[in-house]
């Protein structure tokens, strides 16, 4: 199978899965752009960020229109996490492969392990500043180091840190991850990573597409038996990764 193709299958499934779940597209990019399309971990977490602000970006105004994003809560929240998301996206590039490769184990099994959970987070009632700052600073920082969007950190910790509703947390937590992995890419703007936009643009086109067609899905298949599925291949992803890197 040619990188090109590879490329389009690979970027379809990572669209599909935050179009039907909103969480767990990024999580499956790095993985596919390392080890189907030879991306290094450097470069496959920066482009994965090319891809969390576009295809954020996109999914924003669909649930904008909606009526499903809190602006004020979303923009305090991102906020919060801008400086730690630049400082992160210049750190990370400087990080052996190796390390980076079992962080992002890490964090793929703990995306994996939250969607195998069938529990809806509830909101507090109540909205704590500093809670909301060291949320969204730590939701920052893993964005810019490991290039993830973090949905599936973003939406519990906005419906119950800043009180959003469940039904707005999806489409708010696209600003925060959004704004987070925008300021992250731009610090990483001045380090020798080389992207191969030969392969990277179709991966992203085809993710962009693979949302709209994740929303289809979702409306059809069980939102339980999706998150299960994507849950143990995440899981999969993280076993396969951390065995790599160390062995």
């Amino acid at each position: 199978m040619t990188p090109l193709i590879l490329a389009l299958l690979a970027g379809a499934a990572a669209g599909v899965s935050l179009g039907a779940l909103g969480a767990g597209g990024s999580i499956l990019t790095v993985p596919a752009l390392v080890y189907l399309l030879g991306f290094t971990p450097a470069a496959a977490t920066t482009a994965s960020l090319v891809v969390v602000v576009v295809m954020s970006a996109t999914a924003l105004v669909a649930h904008a229109r909606a009526g499903n994003v809190r602006w004020r809560a979303g923009l305090l929240f991102a906020a919060a996490g801008l400086l730690p998301a630049a400082g992160a996206g210049a750190l990370s590039a400087r990080v052996p492969a190796a390390v980076l490769t079992l962080l992002f184990a890490a964090v793929a099994a703990l995306a994996g392990l939250h969607m195998l959970r069938r529990r809806t987070p509830r909101g507090s009632g109540t909205v704590s500043g500093a809670r909301a700052v060291g949320a969204g600073a730590g939701l920052g920082a893993v964005t810019g180091f490991l290039g993830v969007g973090g949905g599936f950190l973003a939406v519990p910790a906005l419906v119950t840190v800043l009180a959003v509703p469940m039904s707005a947390a999806v489409g708010t937590s696209l600003l925060v991850v959004g704004a987070n992995a925008l300021v992250a890419l731009a610090g990483r703007a001045y380090t020798a990573v080389h992207l191969d936009l030969a392969l990277l643009l179709p991966f992203l086109a085809a993710a962009v597409l693979g949302a709209w067609d994740g929303r289809r899905l979702a409306a059809k298949v069980p939102a339980g038996t999706l998150r299960r599925v994507f849950g143990a291949v995440l899981l999969a992803v993280a076993v396969a990764m951390g065995a790599t890197a160390v062995l």
